[in-house]
């Protein structure tokens, strides 16, 4: 989630963080590393980030409103964030980390109205007053599996030293499975790169985690040096969008694989990789939900343990020495109850970054990328039917495609401190064609140590 920034390498797979560059932004091919004898390993580090961020929209035209709606009157809010991060080193390939987690503030319209939501940072459960929690608590054990070495840099969630570039690695823990999956050097981190939900991950993957994106799990990494294999299995809430874990263990569980190919295109480096989810919950269905007379339609009523599965498409590619374009792409099945991140069942991003050396700013970093986000024939009928989900709900709709620009220019102020200023341009917003289109304007302050 320039890139690799302080705070990527808790937003990167972890099999991936060493292997960033971090002028270009770029993800490059595992570097050989032989020098262990210039090479300090760490037996702890610590690490602290904050990241600040306020945003306004204007007053925009609004047929009719509902209990999830974007407000339609103009508004301004703000985001505070702060983390403490520790790891040590337990034993031969044996990391712990502890990352507590201190935020306030609210998303616009309390985190609602918008599927492609502007602010990553806008946790859905927000605060009026400071609210503490350990955001991750984790072990990660790092089985080498010989030949070639490759370095790795003191970072958040990650200790110097050196490591097999072939490796087995085992994470156990509470974690963001967007610590592992769904990577991307170019939008992964709204603290640093694009801000917006559909750019750190891939909207239609309902991925595992609480209101604060953080959940119990189990994570396998298989890596290569030009490819790498995941899986992973994590805890569900109890509710959609709650912060209480289901502990019906077999009922109650979302599973993730990713396949990641690493590869030169014209001599440039560049990634591809396959996603695949399936997730266990108890969750409504829409069609059960507008078979019911009852309206608005409540998929609450028709909960049961179902599931949910998708897969999605994920890409980078070095266009040139500071340039750099990705894209997602993805899809759900779109029946059942979404769950736990958004209510998006098929997405599409596409964008740039270019880093500021070309104009001899080489800590700046500017981008944009589009977004179009959308919905089943069966989810669609929901909404139009008063139903409410987890972003989205104005009574009734008109269903049109949900479509965004994001823009960003990200200054280095200092070493360690980055002050960005961003603008969304939102069409359809929710997937409604009544509502909108809605500009809104952000800036964000950034620093770590």
């Amino acid at each position: 989630m320039k890139f690799l920034f302080a705070f990527a390498p808790a937003c990167l797979p972890v099999s991936l963080v060493a292997v960033a560059d971090p002028t270009s932004g770029v993800l490059e091919a595992n570097t050989p590393f032989t020098d262990a004898g210039n090479l300090r390993e760490q037996t702890w580090n610590w690490h602290v980030q904050n990241t600040d961020i306020v945003q306004y929209h204007p007053a925009f035209p609004a047929k009719y409103s509902g209990p999830n709606s974007l407000s339609s009157a103009s508004e301004v809010k703000e985001t505070v964030s702060l983390d403490l991060l520790f790891g040590a080193r337990l034993w031969q390939g044996a990391e712990f980390f502890v990352d507590g987690l201190m935020w306030q503030g609210f998303g616009l319209s309390k985190t609602l109205g918008v599927e492609g939501f502007p602010n990553g940072e806008a946790f859905r459960l927000g605060t009026d007053v400071p609210n503490e929690n350990f955001a991750r608590v984790f072990l990660r054990q790092t089985l080498g599996l010989g030949g070639e070495k490759e370095k790795v840099e003191d970072a958040p969630l990650q200790l110097a030293g050196e490591q097999d570039v072939s490796r087995i690695t085992l994470t156990l823990g509470r974690m963001s499975a967007k610590d592992i999956f769904d990577g991307n050097p170019y939008a992964n981190d709204p603290r640093t790169q694009f801000m917006n939900w559909a750019l750190m991950a891939n909207e239609a993957w309902d991925y595992p985690g609480d209101s604060l994106g953080y959940i119990t799990g189990f994570a396998a990494e298989l890596n290569q040096p030009y490819w790498t294999a995941r899986y992973g299995v994590f805890q569900m809430p109890r509710v959609s969008n709650g912060t209480a874990l289901d502990w019906h263990l077999l009922e109650a569980w979302g599973m993730v694989t990713e396949f990641e190919r690493r590869y030169l295109l014209g001599g440039q480096p560049g990634a591809v990789r396959l996603l695949a989810f399936l997730n266990s919950a108890h969750m409504g269905s829409y069609q059960e939900a507008l078979d019911s007379p009852t309206r608005p339609a409540d998929i609450e009523a028709t909960r049961a343990y179902r599931y949910k599965y998708g897969f999605g498409l994920n890409l980078d590619q070095r266009l040139a020495k500071n340039v750099g374009a990705f894209a997602r792409l993805g899809w759900s099945n779109g029946q059942t109850e979404a769950w736990v991140f958004s209510d998006v069942d098929r997405t599409a991003t596409l964008g740039v970054s270019i880093n500021g050396e070309g104009w001899r700013r080489p800590g700046d970093t500017v981008g944009v990328a589009g977004i179009l986000n959308g919905l089943s024939h069966v989810h669609s009928d929901f909404f139009a039917a008063g139903g409410t989900g987890i972003l989205a709900g104005d009574g009734t709709l008109t269903y049109g495609l949900e479509q965004i620009l994001e823009t960003y220019y990200d200054f280095q102020v200092w070493k360690t401190v980055h002050f960005t200023l961003d603008y969304q341009f939102v069409n359809h917003p929710a997937f409604n064609r009544d509502r909108g289109p809605v500009s809104i304007f952000g800036a964000r302050l950034h620093w770590y140590f």
